[in-house]
């Protein structure tokens, strides 16, 4: 009998970004960020002025199976990117990597958090609208190049969000 270990989440260094880059090529393979996206956002995550909260996922091997980034701005926080590899979908990692984006958000002493989410990804829409998000518009052919609309989000009081949601593993 095989045991499951619930992956453990920590902060995304460096060295994360190519195991990450290939997690990100099979999840979004049109519109995957590249390595410089994601070096541009770590270099704005550490020290005293961080203005950015990125997670990572990983299993009992080592693998990464999970990531999450958070951006603030004054008291507005943005949700950069939220993925769960394909093979831990619908274990509960989602909202406990967005739970942890929001604790970040509250950290950062943000009163609202905006988020994109394509139109078509009705999985991660349930999952934000868990948390409390709710819809106020979309963007037309923001993901690019295969001009896909996005879902923009709003979530006002991160801080109270994760009382009453239910964080599995």
């Amino acid at each position: 009998m095989t045991r499951s270990v619930t992956p453990r989440l920590r902060e995304m260094r460096w060295w994360d970004i190519d195991p990450l880059l290939e997690l990100e090529r099979d999840l979004f393979p049109e519109d995957a960020w590249s390595r410089g996206m994601f070096w541009s956002e770590l270099a704005h995550s550490r020290g005293p002025e961080a203005t950015r909260r990125y997670v990572v996922a990983e299993d009992a091997d080592g693998r990464l199976v999970g990531y999450a980034g958070l951006a603030s701005s004054g008291d507005l926080a943005d949700v950069q990117t939220l993925a769960v590899a394909r093979d831990h979908q619908g274990t509960g990692l989602g909202s406990r990597l967005l739970a942890e984006l929001l604790r970040a958000a509250t950290a950062f002493e943000c009163a609202e958090v905006m988020l994109e989410c394509r139109i078509d990804n009705i999985r991660a829409q349930k999952l934000y609208e868990r948390f409390g998000f709710e819809p106020i518009g979309f963007r037309r052919g923001y993901y690019q190049p295969g001009n896909v609309d996005a879902l923009v989000m709003k979530l006002t009081d991160p801080s109270t969000s994760l009382q009453g949601t239910e964080i599995h593993g």
